[in-house]
């Protein structure tokens, strides 16, 4: 369908759909401990079955226009991800996350495939308000939505619980004028 290129080091962002299940299961058993850190995607997933349901409801999501998964290849390897949350195109808003294996990290992708995912949302489908979630604990996510030139909103105190811990959310975002403008000083 698309693969978009994100540099010279072999990394791909494309579409991750249920035939994907078999890979995206052995992604998620070499990354489960370090992606569940501080959010509990693909938890559920621990065998074949459950691998397809995930990329099915979110392959549902996208056709309802209310969310897209994309996968993160490194060298043809499922490394991660990256994905749109309560997209409201009507509304002009929506939150974007994302997910990595730990062979994976400190290399750039989620910086590199979420610009490509934030000028999608901004340019193509008029997000006027894009939103980043992130336990405070979880150093990496929050330091990405910094790189990504986010302002952080504020913290919503003991707001997820994720095994057993109460943890604070905060909310960082940016708007579409401001994407622009930091866009076109490139």
């Amino acid at each position: 369908m698309y693969a978009i290129r994100l540099g010279d080091d072999g990394a791909e962002l494309r579409p991750l759909e249920p035939w994907h299940a078999e890979e995206f299961l052995a992604h998620l058993d070499r990354g489960r401990e370090f992606i569940n850190q501080y959010i509990p995607f693909g938890s559920k997933a621990t065998d074949l079955a459950g691998a397809r349901e995930v990329l099915q409801r979110y392959a549902g999501w996208r056709a309802e226009d209310t969310a897209s998964l994309h996968g993160l290849w490194l060298d043809g390897m499922l490394v991660g991800g990256v994905l749109t949350l309560h997209f409201d195109a009507g509304n002009g808003t929506c939150e974007v996350g994302c997910w990595l294996e730990p062979a994976a990290t400190g290399r750039g992708l989620v910086t590199r495939a979420m610009r490509v995912l934030i000028d999608w949302a901004v340019e193509q489908r008029g997000i006027h308000r894009v939103e980043w979630v992130a336990a405070a604990g979880n150093v990496p996510s929050v330091n990405t939505a910094r790189r990504l030139g986010m302002t952080r909103d504020g913290v919503r105190r003991a707001a997820h619980l994720h095994h057993g811990v109460r943890h604070d959310l905060e909310v960082w975002s940016v708007l579409a004028p401001e994407w622009r403008a930091a866009h076109n000083d490139h």
